[in-house]
């Protein structure tokens, strides 16, 4: 007798997903669906025609429906703000999410706007300033917008973070040790911070090159906000030139593109004197806790992508950031 085995994390079919979406959001007959990237989440193009969008499906058990709901709630708030983001499509019954009934389970898909333009790390001068300019819009329409979300705090970005990757790796080892200390020194400079004076707002929290595109070196489009919530606006900062120079091995050019990224950001609005004092340990708290996700969702992922050696690298740009920053962290 054959029996259904259970599975954690399936693939959908492109074609009858493809399928699906012509019929529920009335695309025409040319309408074609193909895998994207299978990740963190599960992406798809949908071309219709000239037409074209991206259907997020999302990883069973990932994400609770309200929580999706509130990320499309920020993405039509930043959409009638004039601010320039993929946004969520309804369906002809006027809904954004679809409920899938997956091999695992219940899955959520939701059809967001293709944005405009390419990604690439290796962008201009100009286009850093850019880039800059557009997160600066973002944050004048995301401060003070509160999500029903995770709130990034000392406990869910650095306590838990560590004590999950030392209970992955299952042994001590020197990074795991490095991490550790680092947290102990970041939590401090967390609870040192003056509070009144840092803007507080949603936050995307994963802002990139991987995660924007550049239409002919004038317009910057952000998409991927799955891992949005309530926190310091200068988190987006701080991660952004911590991916910045994780990107550029000459320093020099990263140098120049930095300043220029944060010109144009001051162009539209005001970095306080105590986020400037918390910009270089921001990102690090951000990366604790990004090293603990990848610990979280090893299962979908494979041997190979998380390991010692993976480790390693990841506490290496962390190194190189505190060594280029003159970051001293006591022991």
């Amino acid at each position: 007798m054959t029996e259904k085995f259970p599975t954690i994390n399936s693939t959908l079919s492109p074609n009858e997903l493809g399928q699906l979406i012509r019929k529920r959001y009335g695309l025409s007959e040319k309408t074609e669906c193909s895998i994207f990237r299978l990740a963190m989440n599960h992406l798809y193009i949908v071309h219709d025609d000239e037409n074209k969008y991206v259907f997020r499906v999302y990883t069973h058990n990932w994400r609770t429906k309200l929580e999706v709901e509130e990320e499309l709630r920020l993405l039509l708030h930043l959409k009638e703000t004039d601010r320039q983001v993929a946004f969520p499509i309804a369906d002809k019954s006027n809904q954004y999410i679809q409920e899938i009934e997956a091999p695992e389970g219940t899955r959520f898909g939701v059809l967001f706007s293709y944005a405009k333009g390419t990604k690439t790390a290796k962008f201009s001068q100009q286009t850093s300033f850019l880039i800059g300019q557009a997160l600066a819009k973002v944050h004048q329409s995301t401060e003070g917008f509160e999500l029903n979300r995770i709130s990034y705090n000392n406990q869910n970005l650095l306590t838990k973070p560590v004590l999950r990757i030392k209970e992955f790796f299952n042994k001590s080892n020197s990074d795991v040790d490095f991490l550790e200390n680092l947290s102990a020194f970041l939590t401090l400079k967390i609870q040192n911070i003056d509070q009144p004076k840092m803007r507080y707002g949603s936050v995307h929290l994963d802002v990139w090159f991987d995660n924007l595109h550049i239409d002919d070196e004038k317009e910057i489009t952000f998409f991927d906000f799955d891992f949005c919530g309530n926190g310091y606006l200068c988190f987006d900062i701080s991660y952004f030139l911590f991916q910045l120079l994780a990107t550029h091995l000459n320093e020099a050019e990263y140098q120049e593109k930095a300043e220029s990224f944060l010109k144009g950001y001051k162009t539209v609005t005001v970095i306080s004197t105590e986020e400037k004092r918390f910009l270089p340990y921001a990102c690090l708290v951000i990366m604790t806790y990004y090293i603990s996700v990848q610990c979280d969702r090893f299962e979908y992922w494979t041997n190979i992508f998380v390991n010692e050696d993976h480790l390693k690298r990841m506490v290496g740009n962390l190194k190189r950031w505190i060594s280029y920053n003159k970051i001293e962290i006591e022991s």
